[in-house]
């Protein structure tokens, strides 16, 4: 009866009102960003959507800025099944399909028009890298548009590849890495949740992210200047264990699903207002922001040719099919 009585008095003292309702399934997201980031609240909004369809029979949990899994782990949490579903860098999958790489090829997506149509779901650019990674494991569920790439400095903007000669540069992809050697400069691959420290510390001189993560990183603490080079259209996916995936019901499949093309178009959607505001704050907090002149921007293309070849001879068939289809765009 004392058991009874305490169970009673603690069910009282947090507002205990009624029967819990037990998900009879639960989802488990590694995101390396923090919740308040366009992809944490992106997440959310899944979350939302699914719990709410399912009737609260699926919870989603989410453990962001790398709690769990930093990027570079979460293809083999995810293909292992050590986690049901994870957020990566698309890059993060150069290992097993190094045609991912398509996207960071400098300057080859460089206008909203060109990416939109590459990250259709029925893309000749995009599906086949979607089949390719369901080898590994993992089921591509959606994109997170992540915007373009951008420079990072301290003491003044970096003014064409002269800029980056004898300079240290983090990177989050081996054709960016290509791309920086290219331009003289001497690339590491530091993880996006890792790049913070890394400036901070002066482990590298320059750094290359999305202007969303300037903002949700607060990056402007210990890098004053953006460069808007805008060479590369950053994108992260969202993959779930394939046999957990195959394990679910039609039904539960099909809420997850609608869930995942509403987010995957919202976040698309949403994509340019949200770089213009992070643009708008880290002016705010301090920044330069440097728009490469017509001169400049061609030194950088001039540069980047090398990367091209590069990536072509060591991507395979896909490589060149999904290279070709972007090219046409």
């Amino acid at each position: 009866m004392k058991k009874f009585a305490l169970a009673a008095a603690l069910m009282t003292a947090v507002g205990f009102s009624g029967a819990v309702h037990a998900a009879d399934l639960t989802l488990r997201i590694s995101l390396q960003l923090p919740m308040k980031s366009h992809l944490g609240q992106n997440l959310l909004m899944f979350k939302n959507e699914v719990e709410e369809k399912s009737n609260g029979d699926i919870e989603v949990q989410i453990y962001d800025s790398a709690q769990l899994y930093k990027d570079k782990e979460v293809p083999a949490a995810v293909g292992s099944g050590a986690i049901e579903m994870g957020v990566a860098s698309l890059t993060r999958y150069v290992g097993d399909v190094p045609a991912v790489d398509v996207f960071y090829q400098p300057f080859l997506l460089d206008s909203e028009e060109k990416v939109r149509k590459a990250v259709s779901p029925d893309s000749p650019v995009r599906a086949p890298l979607d089949a390719a990674i369901a080898d590994t494991g993992a089921t591509v569920l959606w994109w997170q548009a992540y915007g373009g790439s951008i420079m990072l400095s301290n003491g003044g903007p970096i003014k064409g590849p002269d800029g980056l000669k004898g300079q240290k540069v983090r990177v989050f992809s081996k054709t960016q890495g290509d791309f920086i050697s290219a331009a003289g400069g001497a690339p590491t691959l530091i993880s996006g949740s890792e790049q913070y420290i890394a400036y901070q510390r002066g482990t590298v001189d320059v750094g290359m992210t999305g202007m969303s993560g300037v903002k949700s990183r607060q990056l402007w603490e210990v890098m004053d200047t953006v460069t808007t080079t805008n060479d590369a259209d950053i994108e992260f996916i969202v993959v779930v264990n394939t046999d957990f995936w195959n394990g679910l019901t039609e039904a539960q499949r099909g809420i997850i699903s609608t869930a995942a093309v509403n987010a995957e178009n919202d976040v698309r959607d949403r994509m340019s207002a949200i770089e213009a505001a992070a643009f708008d704050e880290a002016k705010a907090n301090g920044m330069t922001v440097y728009t490469p002149t017509a001169e400049e921007m061609a030194a950088w293309r001039e540069a980047a040719k090398p990367v091209y070849d590069a990536f072509l001879a060591h991507t395979g068939d896909l490589g060149k099919q999904v290279f070709e289809a972007a090219q046409k765009f």
